[in-house]
């Protein structure tokens, strides 16, 4: 066996990123089928998504940031002001975000990721199931990781 030696170097650095990402990407699509059959389509590009909720003053009253991706919604933010919660709003958002996946990016599932103090029992009203939990991250928390398949 021939053993090499190597420089390891901790810089960010931008432009060795995106070589990682693409060669990481190409290896994905050498070892999996789907990935293959995705390579190519409208599905493999991760588009934005994002839901506002303002007041009549065009105050942000609330809002929702999220992104698709191979045929999944995936929710990345989701904050209602404090006045304004328990009203509903959360959960049009929510729904418009899910709407939209559905109908105009044919997405067929939904994912999320939220901490224990913030809104797992939110996810799970609107038929969101637990697929995964990550205790202490951070430290005294837990993260959860929802699921959901949109109509």
């Amino acid at each position: 066996m021939v053993r090499h030696m190597f420089r390891i170097e901790t810089e960010v650095d931008k432009e060795r990123r995106l070589l990682l990402r693409s060669l990481l990407q190409d290896a994905n699509r050498a070892a999996s089928p789907a990935l293959r059959e995705l390579h190519g389509t409208a599905a493999e590009r991760e588009t934005p998504l994002q839901v506002w909720a303002l007041t009549p003053e065009g105050t942000l009253a609330g809002g929702l940031d999220a992104h698709t991706w191979a045929g999944w919604l995936h929710v990345n933010l989701l904050w209602v002001a404090d006045q304004h919660r328990g009203a509903g709003l959360g959960s049009r958002l929510l729904t418009e975000a899910e709407l939209r996946a559905r109908e105009e990016h044919g997405c067929v599932s939904a994912r999320v990721e939220t901490w224990d103090f913030q809104a797992p029992g939110f996810y799970r009203q609107h038929g969101y199931d637990v697929v995964a939990v990550v205790p202490d991250y951070p430290p005294g928390a837990k993260e959860f990781t929802l699921t959901k398949r949109l109509g």
